[in-house]
Formats: structure tokens, sequence, C-alpha cells
């Protein structure tokens, strides 16, 4: 799950362990090869490959599986990838506005994948357009807190670089651009010497729900994960923002 919210920071580091699974592997995988045939196989000449890789390492993905991915992608084994994006909206508990993000090479199992998670967790699909409005595409960079790096080093080292917004988000540091200046962004914190934990096009919403109700949270996040848990989709975007005590309440419980 993306959005900008205290949520979004803990589902973010909580992912980053629970991505160890083979069908997360599957989904990073996916996204190397799809860079690798749009760009090519040669890393220094494709930041989306380098992202798509860096982003699989992060979450310990072999050596062995992200080069044969690279390879696949840019059909240099002869195999041929063919995946399409499809982009699904819909709705969850309390009214939140759902992006529901696709890579497949079978459209009807993903529609029918999602369409199963949605009815069964308390959501419901939407007309296209009715929930992509409010959700505009933009780079986001995580950068993790470290001792030696704070809020002005980051500003200061991005300044520079086309990015829109730096926000403090507890356990990490959010850097927003537009998606033609993500690299930019991505290379000015590389050139001052800062690590970032990933570095994403998303669609973040231009207005938030905030829930104040820890059940209508877990509903929330149920539907979230049983979308995710389908091997088509990619991301879940989504509108909500949970109060300080829900998210608390959420991590006592895990």
């Amino acid at each position: 799950m993306s959005g900008h919210s205290k949520w979004a920071t803990t589902k973010h580091q909580k992912a980053v362990k629970d991505q160890r699974r083979a069908k997360s592997f599957a989904k990073l995988i996916k996204n190397i090869e799809v860079a690798a045939k749009m760009g090519g196989a040669d890393l220094s000449g494709n930041p989306t490959l380098v992202d798509a890789v860096q982003k699989a390492k992060k979450t310990s993905v072999p050596n062995d599986n992200i080069d044969r991915a690279i390879k696949r992608g840019a059909g240099l084994t002869g195999e041929t990838i063919n995946y399409d994006t499809i982009m699904y909206e819909g709705y969850g508990p309390n009214g939140v506005a759902l992006l529901i993000e696709c890579l497949t090479d079978n459209r009807n199992r993903a529609a029918a994948e999602v369409r199963t998670a949605m009815s069964r967790n308390g959501g419901t699909m939407a007309d296209p357009g009715s929930v992509a409005y409010n959700f505009s595409r933009k780079g986001v960079i995580r950068v993790a807190k470290t001792d030696g790096v704070s809020e002005d080093d980051v500003l200061d080292a991005v300044l520079d670089a086309g990015v829109e917004d730096v926000a403090d988000h507890g356990e990490e540091f959010e850097v927003v651009t537009e998606p033609t200046d993500l690299v930019a962004a991505r290379t000015a914190l590389q050139g001052a010497g800062i690590d970032y934990e990933s570095a994403d096009s998303e669609f973040v919403p231009g207005v938030t729900i905030e829930i104040d109700d820890v059940e209508v949270a877990k509903k929330i996040v149920r539907l979230v994960d049983a979308l995710e848990d389908s091997d088509d989709v990619q991301n879940v975007f989504a509108n909500f923002d949970f109060s300080d005590q829900v998210a608390a309440a959420l991590d006592d419980e895990d």
C-alpha cells in the first residue's frame, strides 16, 4: 500500500520484511523484467532498471534471480515477456478510495482476483475515472532516518532537483517530485552521500480521509492485504490516513 500517511511508513517497513516471501519475490522480478524490456539490460543507461534492481536487492532477492530477470526482460534468453498494466478503481470501508495497479499476463485472471478480494473484504468496484481524479502521479523517494542525516540535509541535497516536498514521517523522510524529476532527485541524494530505501513512481491522493476508528482501520488493512496477496496486483494506492491513536493501536497488535 502506498500513500502519504503515518500508516504508509509502518506499512512500508513491514513490507520490507514480508517481501521475503516467494510471492513478493515474483512481483519484484516482474518489475525488473518490464524495466529491462523497456530500457535494455544496461544499468548505466536504464535508471528504471536501477531502481527495480535496488528494490529487489533490499528485500533479499538473490542476485542470480535478478540477473536472469534482466536477461529475460531484455530478450537475451529467447523468452518473450508480455505484461499488461491495468488500473482498477474502487472504494473500501468508510469510503476510502483505492487505485489498484496490476501487471499481468492474463487480464481475466487479474480482474477476477481483484473483484473477489474486494467483494470478500468490504470493498466495491468503481467506474473508471470516479476515483482516479483524486490521484496524481508523483515520484516518491523514501530515506531512512540515520544519526547523520537530518531533514535539512535531505532538503539541501535535492533543492535544485525539482523537488516539490520533503516530509518527516517518523521513521523516514519522504521526498516528493514530479515523475520526470525522480531520477534527478535520486541522483542528487546519492551525490550527497545519502542512501535511500526506495524511489518509485506512485499515485498520490489530493484529498485524504483520516481514520480514527480502530475497527474500521482493521477492515481497510484486511482489504489492502487481500488485494496485495494477488500475484497480479503490483500496487494499491489509497487516500486514507490513520490517526496517531489508530496507528499505535495497530502497531501494538503486531
